[in-house]
């Protein structure tokens, strides 16, 4: 009744006519502005957006409230507010030439680690498997060197995390899985190497994700790192360990379950803090027969990560 009652007085406007001081401006403005400025009489934001009028205290409702109820026009686009369209910048802080070389830099470098995952790809779809492992090896080194860069260089930034990010989903959960596959190609069934390595990629997505709205804990990783599976999985296949086929795809898959684990695993920093002697083990192991040596430092640090978890949960 309201609607038809504005046009029929309209209708009778023109009718009649009046005289070119009488008209209003609204009466000239367009139907979509007509339409908005009608809503805004009837809800009430013409009085909310008069700077000496405040909100009634006895509706105990403001502007946001009466806007989130108030009807859109379908014909209307929403209306942007300059803050909303205005761009965020890539490097937060001072934008001078030399924190811009420093920032491409670091991106440079993740950048490098996605280009060498792709080789990889491509080298373990041509047969040059070990090849393939030792590009990916270089990722894992770019990808470390990136972040180390960034916060050394001051430019870190939330468009580097993303990035970074992004980058190792290519590098460790793509190029890696593809590795495997080529590596296991003949020595086990086929569908029990795909399972296994879609295992990996979709294990590495959902640790990635995880990753980026996590709390950060800076003494453990929860669960095993995106970058550290992808390393050993390269090592595995650049030196050949001599392991039957079914036991490969067993641990492939033992792996990706532990990346997305909330078992708690050391970082980097507190495994070099250990004592010297500790690493002695090793380094005469690696000597002596380095793919054995390489197995139980896998076997280890993944035993690692639920003896963690049981400590804590007795200190708790």
């Amino acid at each position: 009744m309201r609607r038809s009652s504005t046009f029929a007085r309209q209708v009778l406007l023109v009718r009649v006519g009046r005289r070119d001081g009488d008209l209003h401006p609204s009466d000239l403005a367009p139907t979509e502005h007509r339409y908005a400025d009608r809503q805004r009489r009837r809800y009430g934001l013409d009085r909310l957006s008069r700077p000496t009028l405040g909100v009634d205290p006895t509706l105990g409702l403001d502007r946001a409230d009466i806007e989130a109820v108030m009807p859109v026009s379908p014909a209307m686009p929403p209306m942007v507010q300059a803050d909303e369209a205005r761009s965020i910048p890539l490097l937060p802080g001072e934008r001078t030439m030399a924190r811009r070389m420093k920032f491409g830099l670091v991106n440079a470098c993740t950048l490098a680690s996605l280009m060498l995952g792709m080789l990889a790809i491509f080298l373990a779809m041509q047969g040059e498997v070990r090849l393939a492992a030792l590009c990916l090896i270089a990722c894992v080194g770019f990808d470390g060197l990136d972040g180390a860069l960034a916060r050394r260089l001051g430019v870190a930034s939330p468009f580097g995390a993303q990035m970074d990010s992004l980058a190792d989903m290519c590098s460790f959960g793509l190029a890696a899985p593809v590795v495997v596959y080529a590596s296991l190609a003949g020595s086990v069934s086929t569908a029990a190497a795909a399972v296994a390595c879609a295992l990996v990629a979709a294990c590495a997505a959902i640790r990635l994700a995880r990753f980026n709205v996590s709390p950060k804990d800076g003494r453990f990783f929860c669960g095993v790192p995106t970058t550290m599976a992808a390393a050993v999985l390269a090592v595995t296949v650049a030196i050949g360990l001599p392991v039957p086929g079914a036991v490969l795809v067993a641990g492939v898959a033992l792996l990706a379950f532990a990346m997305v684990s909330s078992f708690p695993y050391a970082k980097l920093a507190r495994l070099v803090k250990l004592p010297p002697w500790l690493w002695l083990a090793p380094v005469i192991g690696a000597l002596v027969d380095i793919r054995l040596t390489f197995a139980l430092i896998v076997v280890g640090y993944l035993v690692s990560g639920p003896v963690l978890w049981l400590r804590q949960r007795r200190t708790a």
